[in-house]
């Protein structure tokens, strides 16, 4: 059995400890916003927060996981306004998706660790693979964000289609405590 804490809730995995962390989150957790994309570690889909870094999923065991905090992007903000992901929206950066789960968490650890990143290290930090090629407004983005954080900014908090900022964790049944 492997322990640790995910979005702020201690785990007890009873799965091989060889297990990759992603589908110990995505099959056991059903927190299904990481996301397998590559499953070597190259495009940045299945991206976490462990311990305050920024993880490729994929490619970290159970058995390396043991003891430590991980955050997946449900639970970055559980009503989805967190600065990154409200300046993604602001700045109309998603096209299909997929990636944004990993990309915002990459994001989140760097405005943590620098509010104030140059683009170099944000190149640096965000390697993630977007096919639709979101760069420059990604860029963008995470440069709003930073203003956000730093206070020097409001994001737009706009009600998203069918979702209430209040209900989204009820919209994500891996968030809902009744669920369990």
């Amino acid at each position: 059995m492997t322990r640790l804490t995910v979005n702020n809730e201690a785990v007890e995995y009873r799965l091989a400890p060889e297990t990759p962390l992603l589908w110990a989150l995505r099959d056991a957790s059903n927190l299904t916003g990481t996301k397998y994309g590559c499953g070597t570690g190259s495009c940045g889909a299945c991206t976490v927060d462990v311990d305050g870094r920024a993880v490729r999923s994929c490619q970290v065991t159970l058995a390396a996981a043991e003891g430590t905090f991980v955050t997946t992007i449900e639970g970055l903000s559980r009503d989805r306004t967190h600065p990154v992901q409200l300046a993604l929206l602001a700045e109309n950066v998603s096209q299909c998706g997929f990636c944004v789960p990993g990309i915002v968490m990459a994001a989140a650890v760097l405005l943590r660790r620098d509010p104030m990143p140059s683009e170099e290290a944000i190149a640096a930090a965000i390697t993630n693979v977007c096919r639709c090629g979101i760069y420059p407004r990604l860029t963008a983005a995470i440069r709003r964000a930073g203003r956000a954080i730093r206070g020097e900014e409001r994001l737009p908090t706009g009600a998203r289609p069918g979702i209430e900022p209040a209900g989204a964790a009820r919209q994500v049944p891996a968030l809902d405590p009744r669920a369990r």
